[in-house]
């Protein structure tokens, strides 16, 4: 949800107290939208993050992760030149506006200055301001008055809030009254969103409904509509809070309030805050790393594909190599009836049990036996090209086999672990160009893990998982793969006991369900002993051979329950 000036006005009051009287320790600024700001405040250090992206934008505390550029951009540097060391005095919304004032007491060697950062929270005009004496040290956007002349932000011009809305400000009773007025009934939740400033849609759908306004009709009379704006007001500016997230029936984040009924509780509006929008950006993060990676294997595939289809044209182009052949050899058994400047000549084949005749095709220019040399030639170079094109189309198919296989794991991933070694893989398969700065080498991802009957399943995420799993089993540890379909290797730790079927229908259900043929019935899944399956030299993350083996036909299925890895 947008950070509208009702939820703005507890996460204030909440930030004041967890940071006023904090000291700035550190400053970064990870994206060209964000910066954050670590301050040490009540015994322990605090990040607060201000972020101005257009669906993002919030002023919150946070613990995720975030890794600061190589060379700190233009606005972080003006901030740690300002604000480092300095100590958080207050934080507080500025009216009732999408803004909160963040005053920091700068002391400095030789010079002593208040300084305020605003954070305008305000959808897809959202930014952060530094002022001194009120006037503007510097933004993140900054807008000339070409731009804007009506509000120039950029170094030296005096800070000015925004144009206010054409609606009413809930702090002022008989205004907002007077706009209640004109409601003749209908949404009472969309009319207030458009009347009232500084409150969401989703914000007045709860208004109306814990007020009881939701049924008030229409609101024309004046004792009506001072009462309603009575109630308005005093939801708005009540310290009561139930923070909360909403979430959809899947499970997924939906929304989060200040003041909720229903959803997940949270102890504070911030802590709803941060796991609501935490849960968004990871959710975006692994949709555009998910699309980035499907992005360069489509690429390869596409490269692979052209260069199989040319293969295919020249092995088309050598289809009548026996053709030139039989026909140099005919012209040579029968030279001596031939004779230069004939311009084609009709043999009997005696390849042909028919002993039919062909007819074939002569250069005016050549002997006879030149001809024959040109057939033979022809052939020659047909032969030496088929030759040439077989082990490179092998190798081609095999390409495009491997990267149906990456593809595949990469349908199967379901988080940021998944597709780490994903990349890795694709890195080292060339996939993707590596990367400029190596980076640490990171602690290989654990398998997904399962607990049947008291027998430990695993289950590799993808083809380098699925080799380090092979690499790890027992002899006589039972390795399973889909018949026919690309999927996940699973082993059954047997600890050189025998396994019983329940256990090993449900490594099946397991390795179906992590497979190409998850949306369809009953699938065939190979099993034998780890003993029987062998990784051929060179050959690509995930691919092996195995023998001795079974069928089980098993019905894809999740077994999240059974699970301990989650």
């Amino acid at each position: 949800m947008p950070q509208d000036a009702f939820t703005l006005r507890h996460i204030a009051k909440e930030l004041d107290a967890r940071l006023a009287g904090g000291k700035v320790n550190k400053i970064i600024q990870p994206s060209r939208d964000e910066a954050d700001i670590l301050l040490y405040a009540g015994g322990r250090t605090e990040k607060l993050l201000l972020n101005t992206n257009a669906s993002m934008a919030r002023a919150c505390l946070s613990q995720a992760p975030r890794t600061a550029p190589d060379a700190a951009p233009n606005f972080c540097m003006l901030l740690r030149k300002h604000l480092t060391g300095a100590v958080l005095r207050s934080v507080a919304q500025v009216g009732f506006e999408r803004i909160l004032a963040f005053t920091f007491d700068c002391a400095g060697e030789f010079v002593r200055a208040e300084r305020v950062l605003y954070a305008e929270i305000m959808g897809k005009y959202s930014n952060l301001i530094l002022c001194e004496n009120g006037t503007v040290l510097g933004a993140l956007k900054v807008s000339s008055l070409q731009e804007n002349y009506k509000r120039a932000l950029f170094p030296g011009v005096p800070y000015r809030l925004p144009e206010p809305q054409d609606k009413a400000d809930p702090s002022d009773t008989r205004a907002l009254a007077a706009r209640l007025s004109a409601f003749a009934g209908g949404d009472l939740a969309a009319f207030l969103a458009d009347n009232a400033a500084g409150l969401a849609l989703s914000t007045c759908r709860i208004l109306v409904r814990e007020t009881g306004l939701d049924g008030a009709g229409p609101l024309q009379s004046e004792e009506k509509a001072a009462a309603a704006a009575a109630l308005v007001h005093a939801f708005v500016f009540s310290d009561e809070v139930c923070p909360a997230v909403e979430r959809t029936p899947a499970g997924e984040a939906k929304d989060f309030h200040a003041r909720f009924a229903g959803g997940e509780r949270r102890e504070s509006v911030l802590a709803a805050a941060d796991a609501y929008y935490t849960e968004r950006e990871n959710a975006r993060a692994f949709a555009e790393k998910k699309r980035r990676l499907e992005s360069a294997l489509l690429s390869r595939k596409k490269k692979e594909e052209k260069k199989l289809a040319l293969l295919c044209e020249r092995e088309r182009a050598c289809a009548d190599m026996e053709k030139n052949r039989i026909a140099g050899e005919l012209i040579t058994a029968n030279i001596y009836a031939l004779q230069k400047g004939m311009a084609h000549c009709e043999l009997a084949n005696y390849y042909d049990e028919a002993e039919k005749t062909v007819k074939i095709a002569l250069d005016v220019n050549l002997t006879p036996a030149q001809n024959a040399q040109k057939y033979y030639k022809k052939y020659n170079k047909q032969k030496r090209t088929l030759a040439a094109v077989a082990p490179q189309k092998e190798e081609v198919l095999a390409e495009l086999e491997y990267a149906d296989s990456l593809a595949a794991a990469l349908g199967r991933a379901e988080s940021m672990l998944d597709l780490a070694e994903l990349e890795e893989e694709l890195r080292a398969a060339e996939f993707l160009p590596p990367e400029q700065k190596r980076k640490k080498a990171a602690a290989p991802a654990p398998f997904r893990t399962f607990r049947f009957g008291g027998f430990e399943v695993l289950a590799g995420r993808n083809n380098v998982q699925n080799d380090r799993l092979l690499r790890e089993a027992a002899p006589r540890d039972v390795w399973l793969h889909t018949q026919k379909y690309h999927s996940a290797h699973v082993l059954i730790r047997s600890g050189g006991r025998p396994v019983p079927g329940d256990v090993l229908l449900a490594a099946a259900e397991v390795c179906a369900w992590f497979s190409d043929a998850k949306a369809g019935g009953k699938v065939p899944v190979d099993h034998c002993e780890r003993r029987f399956v062998k990784k051929p030299p060179k050959a690509r993350a995930g691919f092996v051979t195995y023998t001795d083996f079974k069928t089980v036909l098993a019905v894809p299925a999740r077994h999240a329950e059974d699970e301990t890895d989650r």
